[in-house]
């Protein structure tokens, strides 16, 4: 009876020890389960496909031209593009942030860096298809200005980011000159803007058909250097139509290769000489090349469609370093004609090494 005792006795203890250590393994399991599927404050970039400007998508030529003679393009022209998960409305899991910050190809981004606080997902769309479609007429500037085509283009104040320069320029000005230098585009406004530093610049606009000066100031903006606080619009009169048929990608960065495909298109022969190549970059209607995101990514999707050759952004040069694919030769431009420079080289055959490449400085 004793012995019956005692073991029912010191069984109950060690049965009621073996459930606090299963619930005490339990716990963080189901806690840390919690935390993989629960949204973070990051966003993911990863590489996109590339689609050659001067061929088709989707069974459609990327482009068309009318109203002026055109001529067979062979080879490629590569845009590319950056799946962005994450932020605004769509959130991405901690999971797939791990996920990510484990692939070399991915780059992971605070959310604030990316999108401005409270933007929803359709305002992020709307501001891209927007992009998109600037950059586009732009690169028809460009092509034509690189082809000595005449275009009407003006300029305008579209509406003010902050109060800074309100009370100096109005909605509707035209710019004309900026610190005397005559205003040809976007970019290079934007980069008159930042070697003038902190001191303050002179704009001239044309307003109610005068032109007036007027004194111009500039603060820090930590995603894009010196701003002025005003948003820019350019409308164009050209003596021919482009028509573009690309759905579901946004934003300003295939300028510069949409640019080259309409040069192409519009020059007898072949400017690529039946070449593989990819490449990304802003442009303005003075074919001034700019900066843009995700170009590690780019620079995958562009291995991956096959390229041998990528036009990189001479102000990327510091995020093409250590990034390049094996195989993929990255030469940097800062201007259209550059760009042009660049492909013929490559379509004649000739050597490359002399090219401009991006270098540690």
């Amino acid at each position: 009876m004793g012995e019956t005792s005692n073991a029912a006795a010191s069984g109950a203890p060690r049965g009621n020890r073996r459930n606090l250590k299963s619930l005490s393994l339990t716990v963080p399991i189901v806690i840390g389960a919690i935390a993989l599927i629960l949204p973070s404050p990051y966003v993911i970039e990863s590489p996109g496909p590339a689609l050659n400007t001067i061929g088709q998508y989707e069974g459609k030529d990327l482009f068309t031209i009318s109203g002026h003679e055109t001529y067979p393009a062979e080879g490629n022209l590569d845009m590319t593009t950056v799946y962005v998960a994450g932020g605004t409305d769509r959130q991405a899991t901690t999971a797939e942030v791990i996920n990510a910050w484990a692939n070399p190809q991915y780059d992971i981004q605070p959310e604030d860096y990316v999108y401005p606080r409270g933007t929803s997902q359709d305002e992020v769309n709307e501001e891209n298809e927007l992009a998109m479609t600037d950059s586009q007429q732009d690169s028809i500037a460009a092509a034509l200005s690189a082809l000595d085509i005449s275009f009407e283009q003006e300029i305008k104040v579209a509406g003010f980011a902050t109060d800074l320069n309100k009370g100096s320029v109005e909605e509707g000005d035209i710019l004309v000159a900026i610190n005397g230098v005559p205003v040809t585009g976007t970019e290079q406004f934007r980069q008159e803007i930042q070697d003038r530093g902190d001191e303050d610049s002179e704009l001239t606009v044309r307003r109610d058909g005068s032109e007036v000066k007027v004194p111009i100031k500039t603060e820090v903006s930590p995603e894009n250097g010196r701003v002025m606080g005003i948003y820019l619009g350019t409308s164009y009169t050209f003596p021919l139509s482009v028509d573009f048929a690309l759905d579901n990608v946004g934003g300003p960065s295939a300028g510069m290769m949409f640019a080259l495909g309409i040069y192409d298109k519009l020059t007898p022969g072949s400017i690529t000489g039946g070449k593989h190549i990819a490449g990304t970059g802003t442009i303005d209607a003075g074919g001034q090349v700019g900066a843009i995101g995700g170009i590690a990514q780019k620079l995958v999707g562009a291995q991956d469609s096959g390229a041998e050759y990528f036009l990189a952004p001479a102000d990327n040069c510091a995020d093409v370093l250590g990034r390049i694919p094996d195989g993929l030769q990255v030469i940097k431009v800062s201007t259209l004609d550059e760009a042009i420079d660049a492909v013929k080289t490559i379509g004649a055959g000739e050597d490359t090494s002399s090219l401009p490449q991006c270098t540690a400085s």
